[in-house]
C-alpha cells in the first residue's frame, strides 16, 4: 500500500481562504458581465463566508459553547 504524502501546512486555513477569495474577485474583475464573471463572484463569496465561519468557531467566546452539552 502506498504512503499517504501529508502536507504541513504553513498559513491558517482562514489566511488561505481569504488569499483563494481576493484571487477569484481579481480574475472576475478581468472578464465582462456574465455567467463565468458571476460564476467566480459567487466562489469569492462562498470562500469569504467559510473564512469568517471558520474563524468564528475558533474564536474563544463561542468555544465553550460548542463544547458544553
Amino acid at each position: 500500500m502506498a504512503e499517504r504524502r501529508r502536507v504541513k501546512q504553513t498559513r491558517s486555513l482562514e489566511e488561505r481562504m481569504a488569499e483563494q477569495a481576493a484571487r477569484l474577485k481579481e480574475q472576475a474583475s478581468q472578464l465582462p458581465a456574465g455567467a463565468e464573471r458571476e460564476d467566480l463572484l459567487k466562489r469569492a463569496r462562498i470562500a469569504e463566508t467559510g473564512a469568517h465561519l471558520s474563524d468564528w468557531l475558533r474564536s474563544p467566546v463561542i468555544r465553550p459553547a460548542i463544547l458544553t452539552p
